[in-house]
């Protein structure tokens, strides 16, 4: 028997955990891009406490750099930015015809290094939330920590589209067809 979205939203949200297979159905990204692994605590609407093992493994490794090699603050801040999608995916039914796309990053701050074999938790608080028809805008702040000190901080921005607009299917409001 197949579920229903709005089933397996309610699941979803309803859950303090998830494991790597549910985040699989709530966000979009997949190697080398999904930057969050678990997720050890979800209030709706609220607040996520996610987790990234970080291993030499990362692709991103290879150049970043030969020899020293340290996790980008970019990605750093774009596995914020996941963790907060999941939060606020969860709470959309028809999330696989949408997409979350970043739409600012305010006071980035990073503090130290994240090298292999360290583990992010991140821990983002959702600070607003506007939804209007065919429209979702959402602030967020992260901080990311390793053993408990802080790694990096940003207050990312975002806004969640037609997966459609991407691929020109979809209006772009004003009647004309997108690129």
């Amino acid at each position: 028997m197949t579920e229903s979205p709005s089933t397996v939203t309610e699941a979803v949200a309803s859950k303090a955990m998830l494991d790597i297979h549910e985040l699989l159905r709530i966000l979009p990204h997949r190697y080398p891009l999904l930057l969050i692994d678990r997720v050890l605590e979800l209030k709706r609407r609220e607040r996520i406490v996610a987790i990234k093992n970080v291993t030499i493994n990362e692709p991103f490794f290879n150049g970043h750099f030969p020899g020293l090699p340290i996790m980008p603050g970019v990605l750093i801040v774009e596995a914020i930015a996941q963790a907060g999608g999941a939060l606020l995916l969860t709470e959309i039914e028809d999330r696989s015809q949408k997409i979350m796309v970043f739409t600012g990053i305010d006071r980035a701050k990073f503090r130290r290094p994240v090298t292999p074999g360290d583990q992010l938790r991140i821990e983002v608080e959702l600070s607003g939330w506007r939804a209007v028809p065919r429209f979702i805008a959402a602030k967020m702040h992260g901080i990311a920590y390793v053993g408990g000190k802080r790694v990096a901080e940003a207050t990312v921005s975002c806004q969640l589209i037609d997966s459609a607009r991407g691929r020109g299917e979809a209006s772009d409001g004003d009647g004309a067809a997108t690129e």
